[in-house]
């Protein structure tokens, strides 16, 4: 048994979407007693770093209407059934920026709200971009603006909450690191 582990007595679908879905789990505590977890499921994402080749930091930015607001983010997006992180990551790169990349690597996956989701975001690093000139159209429902920012930019951006995520934060932290 795993430290802390919580078994699962009980699972109850509540609700299934396009991009999530919800269920309530029975669960067995490690001190004998029961109780109830809301779980929501998510397919899982990537999320791309992309430099210039003048060390600018690739964003878009976009409305979510979780915060309802706007917010300046890395480029990102859901897997598909079946498809590699690494082709996400190229192709959300494409979709959202107009950008390819030569070189993409693979930095680290990390949990986004590991206290009732199981959503992991695959993250990359992408130099070495070119323009591509008949790029792949956003979803239907995807309205972005592209903007390439410094890190010193970026680093004002979150001190001032445009940028306001944590894995946008995280690249921002990674490109000072890492200049």
């Amino acid at each position: 048994m795993k430290k802390f582990e919580e078994k699962s007595l009980h699972s109850t679908p509540i609700y299934a979407g396009k991009v999530i879905s919800l269920k309530v789990d029975d669960v067995l505590l490690p001190n004998g007693k029961e109780s109830k977890r809301e779980i929501v499921t998510h397919p899982g994402a990537v999320a791309v770093i992309a430099i210039t080749a003048e060390g600018k930091l690739v964003l878009v930015e976009q409305y979510r209407k979780a915060l309802e607001r706007s917010i300046i983010e890395i480029p990102a997006g859901k897997l598909e059934p079946g498809e590699a992180p690494e082709h996400t990551a190229r192709r959300e790169l494409e979709e959202e920026t107009g950008y390819g990349c030569h070189s993409l690597t693979y930095l680290q996956t990390f949990a986004t709200s590991p206290g009732f989701a199981d959503e992991v975001i695959h993250l990359f690093v992408a130099q070495d971009l070119y323009k591509i000139e008949a790029k792949a159209e956003l979803d239907e429902d995807e309205f972005v603006e592209l903007l390439e920012v410094t890190v010193e930019e970026a680093e004002k951006m979150v001190k001032e909450q445009g940028i306001f995520d944590a894995k946008t934060a995280f690249a921002v932290l990674w490109m000072k690191a890492n200049q």
